[in-house]
Protein backbone atom coordinates (compact mmCIF):
# COMPACT_ATOMS: atom_id res chain seq x y z
CA UNK A 1 0.00 0.00 0.00
CA UNK A 2 1.55 3.40 -0.92
CA UNK A 3 0.89 6.05 2.05
CA UNK A 4 3.22 8.47 0.95
CA UNK A 5 3.87 9.86 -2.44
CA UNK A 6 6.51 12.10 -1.50
CA UNK A 7 8.51 8.16 -1.32
CA UNK A 8 7.46 7.66 -4.46
CA UNK A 9 8.05 9.68 -7.19
CA UNK A 10 4.21 9.20 -8.07
CA UNK A 11 2.29 11.99 -11.02
CA UNK A 12 -1.33 11.57 -9.42
CA UNK A 13 -4.37 12.52 -11.42
CA UNK A 14 -6.18 15.52 -10.55
CA UNK A 15 -9.14 16.31 -12.92
CA UNK A 16 -9.85 17.04 -16.84
CA UNK A 17 -10.84 20.90 -17.07
CA UNK A 18 -11.91 22.81 -20.05
CA UNK A 19 -10.70 26.05 -21.13
CA UNK A 20 -10.74 28.40 -24.40
CA UNK A 21 -7.57 26.36 -25.76
CA UNK A 22 -8.75 22.66 -24.77
CA UNK A 23 -8.97 20.29 -22.71
CA UNK A 24 -6.64 19.49 -20.29
CA UNK A 25 -5.88 16.16 -18.11
CA UNK A 26 -3.87 17.66 -15.28
CA UNK A 27 -1.83 15.87 -12.89
CA UNK A 28 0.48 16.59 -9.50
CA UNK A 29 3.88 15.35 -9.00
CA UNK A 30 5.60 14.99 -5.45
CA UNK A 31 9.13 13.25 -5.10
CA UNK A 32 12.13 12.96 -3.39
CA UNK A 33 15.75 12.36 -5.30
CA UNK A 34 18.81 12.80 -3.87
CA UNK A 35 17.46 14.55 -0.83
CA UNK A 36 15.93 17.04 -2.87
CA UNK A 37 11.68 17.39 -2.47
CA UNK A 38 10.24 18.66 -5.62
CA UNK A 39 6.10 18.95 -6.13
CA UNK A 40 5.13 20.41 -9.56
CA UNK A 41 1.60 20.98 -11.37
CA UNK A 42 1.76 19.24 -15.11
CA UNK A 43 -1.05 20.03 -17.62
CA UNK A 44 -1.80 17.88 -20.91
CA UNK A 45 -3.59 19.12 -23.60
CA UNK A 46 -5.88 15.77 -24.30
CA UNK A 47 -5.28 16.86 -27.95
CA UNK A 48 -1.61 16.28 -27.98
CA UNK A 49 -2.48 12.31 -26.56
CA UNK A 50 -2.88 9.89 -29.51
CA UNK A 51 -6.40 9.28 -28.15
CA UNK A 52 -10.35 10.72 -29.58
CA UNK A 53 -13.20 12.24 -27.51
CA UNK A 54 -15.02 8.69 -27.70
CA UNK A 55 -11.97 6.21 -26.09
CA UNK A 56 -13.09 6.22 -22.28
CA UNK A 57 -12.00 8.43 -19.40
CA UNK A 58 -8.77 5.61 -18.53
CA UNK A 59 -6.89 5.31 -21.49
CA UNK A 60 -7.57 9.54 -22.05
CA UNK A 61 -5.49 9.66 -18.73
CA UNK A 62 -3.32 6.97 -19.06
CA UNK A 63 -2.10 8.36 -22.64
CA UNK A 64 -1.66 12.26 -21.31
CA UNK A 65 -0.08 10.39 -17.90
CA UNK A 66 2.44 9.00 -19.97
CA UNK A 67 3.37 12.39 -22.08
CA UNK A 68 3.46 13.64 -18.12
CA UNK A 69 5.69 11.20 -17.51
CA UNK A 70 8.16 11.35 -20.50
CA UNK A 71 8.20 15.10 -20.54
CA UNK A 72 8.57 15.65 -17.07
CA UNK A 73 11.46 13.45 -16.78
CA UNK A 74 13.35 15.28 -19.64
CA UNK A 75 12.73 18.58 -18.36
CA UNK A 76 15.87 20.73 -17.54
CA UNK A 77 15.36 23.40 -14.50
CA UNK A 78 17.65 25.95 -14.57
CA UNK A 79 17.53 28.61 -10.96
CA UNK A 80 16.71 32.04 -11.83
CA UNK A 81 18.81 33.73 -9.58
CA UNK A 82 18.40 35.90 -7.03
CA UNK A 83 18.37 39.53 -9.11
CA UNK A 84 15.07 38.04 -10.83
CA UNK A 85 13.55 37.42 -7.09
Amino acid sequence: MITNLAENNLIRFINISKKKDGMFANFRVKGIKSGTTFSASISIDVSAAEVDAADSLEKIIESCAKIAVRDFKKAEFQFEGLAAI
